[in-house]
């Protein structure tokens, strides 16, 4: 399994540039044995959304929109701590960011066109109407009691 696996794609043709990524290590928090307080395993991945030629504009624009509220001054971070080496968490959080960023970039869904409703069934769903209110109806008859 050794080293970084290549560029990581968000959509199509796009994928993340290595060259703006910006990584951080520290010591990932919880248990561990002998050699969990030496090493720096936990990882945070910071992309400058607002910064980035590598994004189409639209896409961009996009993203900057839906991921308003959790960027800090047009930087996304991801922290990954999960896995024990730390090259496995850098994987784990630059998949994490390409599959945010193709989430953002997605273009939105397309509007809903209303069905029409057949009229044999509007009309079958208000006889059915008629019919229960008239049941109800007669059963309120106040002779007995």
């Amino acid at each position: 399994m050794g080293g970084m696996s290549g560029p990581y794609p968000i959509r199509g043709s796009v994928s993340l540039p290595e060259a703006e990524l910006q990584w951080r290590f520290s010591r990932s928090s919880g248990p561990g044995g002998q050699h969990v307080n030496t090493s720096d395993s936990q990882v945070e991945l910071r992309f400058d959304l607002a910064a980035t030629d590598a994004l189409p504009e639209v896409w961009k624009a996009r993203a900057l929109e839906r991921l308003a509220g959790r960027l800090v001054n047009g930087v996304v971070t991801v922290r990954a701590s999960e896995h024990r080496s730390q090259w496995r968490n850098r994987e784990t959080a630059a998949v994490r960011l390409a599959a945010l960023l193709a989430e953002a970039t997605a273009p939105p869904p397309k509007p809903r066109r209303p069905t029409k409703i057949p009229r044999g069934i509007n009309e079958r769903r208000l006889r059915e109407k008629k019919q229960r209110s008239e049941t109800k109806r007669t059963r309120q008859s106040r002779d007995w009691g």
